[in-house]
């Protein structure tokens, strides 16, 4: 039995080694045939066909969306919210409108400052020249001069500019939970003055020399037919998964950035702001409000000047704060300065206010009443003026008790003086 199964099995063997290979040259004839279709296909024409233009309107008007009663962006006709896909299947031209609109939303804001908060641009740096790029803040009125309090506004990263906090919400849901407006409002009301930072603005744009590159030297033309062969098959098949991926997108124009002198990030404009104006500022007490990245931006400062935010900053509320003491290296003077004058709102489910376990020795952590990072500094809005009113009420209080102080040790003074 044994030896009709040995002699049987060559015999099956090369069978079903012949039919493999049948199978096998059936698959590359198939992807030959596959890639030769592909080759007669003009993938640039295609993209222009398949995609619109990236013609977008400039104003919400042409955009036919306009803010009603209640800061809610609605279509002018319809009355219906933002529709993000305005055209099926096309989403990388259905996120440039987006984008298109975001920008027009970003001119929308700094209006509202400019006309509803009453408030002026500061050019950034301060003595910029005539041909470098300028960043912006946003001051009011007395920013710089009202002798009791100042509130800074610093907001997260991203797209976002002065006086947002989410565009997202901006679009979506209203102004109120998406700018800094109700902040800026209620804080003149309360007798602050107010600085709106603009962390983002750090380079300007501009589109790229459309001067042709000398050709390296690998692309001469004695370079050996095999390897241009490999390379033109490379390129195939990434011009193929580009146009899979993104329908055939069109060509975008190229730029690159110029960084704002000592503006170039989030980090550079906190410190640079301090350093020329809030340092500056006639107020007594100042009062710092971080969102996300800009908590970071704050922790980084406090690194850079420790004694001067300690002598200055009466409390700070952080929102979903992104600051790290660890990898931001900081100091245990700094930690413990936190644990007494911050507080961090973060995205959570339980109820406003819930305080919630440390995750590291610096500021404590309270429930922001949401689990959406972008509505943190919304939902925490009262909670966060309380907060400011409680730290204030006590700087006044020992203002008082120290001033009583001198006073009493003054009159004691002049007791023994008169009884001598």
């Amino acid at each position: 039995m044994l030896f009709h199964f040995c002699a049987a099995t060559p015999p099956l063997f090369v069978l079903w080694i012949i039919m493999a290979q049948v199978a096998g040259q059936e698959d590359r004839e198939k992807t030959t045939a596959l890639k030769d279709l592909l080759s007669r296909i003009d993938l640039d024409e295609l993209m222009k066909k398949d995609e619109p233009p990236f013609a977008f309107p400039k104003t919400l008007e042409e955009f036919e969306y306009a803010f009603n009663e209640y800061g809610q962006l609605r279509h002018i006709k319809t009355g219906e919210p933002f529709v993000f896909n305005a055209r099926e299947d096309l989403h990388r031209w259905n996120q440039k409108r987006y984008e298109a609109l975001g920008e027009i939303i970003t001119q929308y804001v700094y209006e509202l400052l400019e006309k509803k908060c009453n408030m002026t641009k500061e050019t950034l740096p301060v003595d910029a020249t005539e041909d470098e790029p300028t960043g912006f803040i946003y001051l009011s009125p007395d920013a710089l001069s009202n002798p009791s309090k100042l509130l800074v506004l610093i907001q997260g990263s991203g797209v976002v500019r002065a006086g947002q906090w989410a565009r997202r919400l901006i679009i979506n849901q209203d102004l109120n939970s998406g700018t800094q407006i109700p902040f800026i409002e209620r804080a003149m009301q309360e007798g602050y003055g107010v600085m709106v930072l603009n962390p983002n603005e750090n380079y300007l744009e501009v589109e790229k020399s459309t001067k042709s590159p000398l050709p390296s030297p690998t692309e001469t033309s004695d370079e050996p037919a095999e390897k241009r062969e490999r390379k033109d098959d490379k390129e195939g098949k990434k011009k193929k998964e580009f146009y899979e991926k993104y329908r055939n997108p069109q060509r975008e124009t190229e730029t690159e950035r110029i960084p704002i002198r000592e503006n170039g990030s989030s980090e550079e404009h906190v410190l640079y702001v301090w350093d020329h104006f809030v340092s500056r500022a006639a107020a007594k007490n100042v009062f710092i409000m971080a969102h996300s990245y800009g908590g970071l931006s704050f922790v980084e400062l406090m690194n850079q000047r420790e004694s001067e935010v300690k002598n200055k900053v009466c409390a700070v509320a952080l929102t979903d704060s992104a600051h790290n003491i660890w990898l931001q290296e900081t100091t245990k003077s700094t930690q413990d300065w936190m644990q007494e004058h911050c507080r961090n709102w973060v995205s959570s489910p339980e109820p406003l206010d819930t305080t919630l376990e440390p995750m590291m020795p610096d500021c404590p952590r309270v429930s922001a009443g949401t689990e959406r990072h972008e509505l943190t500094s919304w939902m925490s809005f009262d909670s966060i003026f309380r907060f400011f009113s409680e730290f204030h009420a006590k700087e006044g209080e020992e203002a008082e008790e120290t001033s009583n102080s001198v006073t009493t040790r003054s009159g004691s003074h002049k007791n023994r003086h008169q009884d001598l």
